[in-house]
Formats: C-alpha cells, sequence, structure tokens
C-alpha cells in the first residue's frame, strides 16, 4: 500500500463538510422509505415472542451489532448473530418464535443467503435491510426496508459511508418506533442499565441509602444544647432531630444553626436545645427517588432531608450519601 504527502494547502476542513453534506443529502432520501413496509416490519418485531436477531457482514455488521444492542435496551429483546459462525452451529441460537433482520447493503451477501433457506425452513420471520429490493436477499424477505443512499461519501465509491449511516438510522428508527409503541418508560429503560449513572438516579431510592437505627442523630427536646453539640459529632452528619419517645419529629438542629445561636450570644452549656431548634424540618418518605431527593435538597440549598411517614423518623439522608452513591 502507497501513501502520499498531502498536495500543499490541503483543506481537511473542506473534505470533511464535503462527507458531512453528502451524509445528510442521503438520509433525507430515507425518508421516503418510511412507508407500508416501515409498518409492517414494526409490527412483525413487535409481535414476536421470541427475539429480534440481527446479521450481518463486514461493516454491516458492525451497524447490526449497534442496532441489537439499542433494540435490547429499548424494551425489544435482541442480539447479534454473525453469519459466518451461524454457519457453524451459531445458527442454532434461532427459534421459530424469533424475527431476524439481515443486513447487506448490495442484498447479495453470500453468508446470509446461506442461511436462508434454513431459516425459512424453521419459518423464521425475515425483514432484509438492503439498497435494492430486487437483490436475492430483498425477493426472498417478508419484509424489504431499503435503506438505498445515492452516493457513498468515500470519493472512490468503495467504503461503506453514507450507505451504512442510512442503516444505522434505520435501526434507530425502528427502535423509537417500538419504544413508543410500547409505552417504555425512563424507569423501564434504567431497568436494563442498572450499573450506568442513570440506573443509579432511576433504581435508587431513598430508603436504599438513608442512615437509620442507631446511625440516626437524635435526641429528645429536654436534652441541652451540650448533648444536641455532642450527638451531631458522634453521628458525624452535621446535624441532628429532635424527637419525642415514639420518634415523632418535633425540630431539627445543625451545624448552621449554631452559627446563629453563637451570633445570638446563647450560651451553650446551660440552654435547652429546644430553646434553639428549628421547628419541623424538611422531610421526604422513604420511596422518593434518591435523584428527587437531591433535587430537592440543592433547592433549598440544604445538605440533609429528614426521612419520616407522616411525623415519625425513619433515617436521615445527607448529601455525602448521595456522592457515595454516585447519584450526582
Amino acid at each position: 500500500m502507497s501513501y502520499h504527502v498531502p498536495t500543499p494547502g490541503f483543506d481537511f476542513q473542506q473534505a470533511g463538510k464535503e462527507v458531512l453534506r453528502i451524509e445528510r443529502e442521503g438520509l433525507e432520501q430515507l425518508d421516503q422509505y418510511i412507508n407500508d413496509d416501515f409498518t409492517r416490519a414494526c409490527e412483525m418485531i413487535f409481535a414476536c415472542q421470541g427475539k429480534v436477531v440481527v446479521m450481518g457482514m463486514g461493516k454491516s455488521g458492525h451497524i447490526g451489532k449497534k442496532m441489537a444492542a439499542t433494540f435490547a435496551s429499548t424494551g425489544t429483546p435482541a442480539f447479534f448473530v454473525h453469519p459466518g459462525e451461524a454457519s457453524h452451529g451459531d445458527l442454532g441460537m434461532v427459534g421459530a418464535n424469533d424475527v431476524v433482520i439481515a443486513i447487506s447493503n448490495s442484498g447479495e451477501s453470500n453468508e446470509i443467503l446461506a442461511l436462508i433457506p434454513v431459516l425459512k425452513r424453521l419459518k423464521v420471520r425475515l425483514i432484509c435491510m438492503t439498497s435494492r429490493a430486487e437483490s436475492a436477499m430483498g425477493r426472498v424477505a417478508d419484509v424489504h426496508l431499503s435503506v438505498k443512499v445515492p452516493l457513498e461519501a468515500c470519493p472512490l465509491g468503495l467504503a461503506p459511508t453514507s450507505s451504512t449511516t442510512a442503516t444505522l438510522v434505520m435501526g434507530d428508527a425502528l427502535a423509537v418506533a417500538l419504544l413508543k409503541a410500547r409505552g417504555f418508560t425512563v424507569e423501564d429503560f434504567a431497568l436494563s442499565h442498572p450499573g450506568g449513572a442513570l440506573g443509579r438516579k432511576l433504581l435508587l431510592h431513598v430508603s436504599d441509602i438513608m442512615h437509620s437505627g442507631d446511625e440516626i442523630p437524635h435526641v429528645t427536646r429536654d436534652a441541652s444544647l451540650r448533648d444536641a453539640l455532642l450527638e451531631i459529632t458522634r453521628k458525624n452528619l452535621g446535624m441532628t432531630v429532635i424527637v419525642d419517645d415514639l420518634m415523632k419529629i418535633e425540630g431539627i438542629f445543625t451545624d448552621g444553626d449554631l452559627r446563629r445561636v453563637f451570633d445570638m450570644g446563647v450560651h451553650f452549656q446551660t440552654a435547652s436545645i429546644a430553646e434553639v431548634m428549628t421547628p419541623g424540618g424538611i422531610r421526604v418518605r422513604p420511596n422518593m427517588l434518591a435523584v428527587d431527593a437531591l433535587n430537592l435538597m440543592q433547592n433549598k440549598n440544604i445538605t440533609a432531608l429528614l426521612v419520616a411517614d407522616d411525623d415519625r423518623l425513619l433515617g436521615v439522608v445527607h448529601m455525602h450519601d448521595m456522592l457515595r452513591a454516585g447519584v450526582v
């Protein structure tokens, strides 16, 4: 392979912009293929009792892997099977209740064509995505989705560029249309992303991270201010809750309140906590999403919330707990 020095003054930016222009025009052409065939494909996948199996060779295979991943994360169970491996045993992953999406720009992929007789024998429904409805794959498909583009962005017309972009977008169109049809929610999305930031935000509740039992800083209203400060120090949450003998919330006292007390000239050795506490306290229920509790803290400019069932104290959640849980 030979390499050449770029022509002096070669405009890389212009070359890049030309690629974007060609691919944009290709996507504009794709709009015409969101038609009755697209509806039939969506209905077939929606009614599927098994899984969606995506197949493709080369660059189409790379697009197929992403397509399967998008389906799987948006409520349509799916996985990718390499056509070459399918010919050597992996076709056993495909069942009669599945739908196969086979991708090939030319529609003449030998590896996929070799599998089609077996798929037909298994009565597997077949959606083919190609640029030519009259291709071998297009003719045998139960549904053919065209992804034809006027021009590849590659100046040689060889490297799949505009065509792979169009195929990727068509896959996204299928996945999102099905997502909407299923009524798929943000919470559903989080269930398939438990390890990510979104999963932590949407699956984690206040009850999962709050301090409870002996970890709760609390004193009764007859405690002295000194006793309250000792409790704040022991529990290390920068606050204490004032409760009665049944853990009914009466008030709250924080580090910020302590600065206010000093400004007032209160003698902390003799003062009662009932004299200086803030009555009530902002509280949330244990089933509140942690991210919602975080938003409340930020809106109120506070670092801790009381977790309660009506007036009965169940726990305390601190901003530091949000940080440790990765909610922030």
